[in-house]
């Protein structure tokens, strides 16, 4: 088998529409979408149709929670006054823009999915297999901790997204962690381009039937940025689509992972 996994859509359907197509042109056999398909971006009713279309299978987000639930916030996990004060601006323009359908859509998924895979168990999160929100960094998230989620969730391979920032940790066993990135915002790396994940089993796999490789995805952030511009949405989050920096929810970034970025 082979997988592409998105992370957090963000609103950004035109990073959708061309992860979906590149995922197609490498053969991947399922295509999974671990939530949040709301935030930061324009246009949220222009995502679904693209999910419902090609047959994405999707998984609940904290911000498909709290949209598909009428909430007041995100319940994103920041802690930061001014983390907040922008999440607050995205997630009621998102709210005010996405359909009653969606929203009725969005509450009715499950917050995680199981499957096994070529003798392989698979466990799809949002943020961490015991928490939507939870934040779990490269930098600080130790590998006892994720063997530990292995055994308490059993589960061989743990595939999340919610921070933002792609990246693998092989456990024992021959399990693995995967933070697949995100769809919806560049990698605070100064490149335009977002990522997601191809995941090869059984017999498509070189390494123990299992490969995990992260994909570079360029599509037209030009035209996203004068979409969000056109909508209103704040400055600095057209700044992070335009430069690739990440101008926002830089409190919540540990020190290793704030240091690689420009502020």
């Amino acid at each position: 088998m082979r997988l592409a996994v998105f992370g957090g859509v963000y609103n950004n359907y035109l990073a959708l529409e061309s992860a979906i197509d590149d995922a197609q042109r490498q053969g991947a056999d399922a295509l999974y979408c671990l939530g949040d398909m709301g935030a930061f971006g324009p246009h949220p009713d222009r995502v679904f149709p693209l999910l419902r279309e090609h047959d994405v299978l999707c998984i609940q987000g904290n911000y498909d929670n709290s949209i598909g639930n009428d909430l007041q916030d995100c319940q994103c996990g920041y802690t930061d006054a001014r983390d907040n004060y922008f999440a607050k601006l995205s997630y009621d323009y998102t709210y005010a823009k996405t359909s009653v359908e969606n929203r009725s859509w969005m509450r009715e998924l499950p917050a995680e999915h199981r499957e096994e895979i070529d003798g392989l168990k698979f466990l799809f999160c949002h943020g961490s297999p015991r928490r939507t929100n939870e934040f779990l960094w490269e930098s600080t998230t130790s590998t006892q901790f994720l063997n530990k989620l292995a055994d308490d969730y059993a589960a061989d391979v743990m595939l999340g997204s919610h921070s933002g920032i792609h990246w693998q940790r092989e456990l024992n066993q021959g399990r693995r962690f995967v933070n697949v990135g995100v769809l919806g915002r560049p990698e605070n790396d100064g490149l335009t381009n977002v990522w997601y994940a191809l995941v090869a089993t059984g017999k498509d796999a070189t390494q123990g039937g299992l490969d995990i490789r992260f994909v570079p995805l360029e599509y037209d952030h030009h035209r996203l940025a004068a979409e969000m511009r056109a909508e209103k949405l704040p400055e600095e989050f057209v700044a992070t689509i335009e430069s690739g920096w990440w101008t926002t929810c830089l409190e919540i970034l540990p020190s290793k992972e704030r240091r690689r970025g420009r502020f």
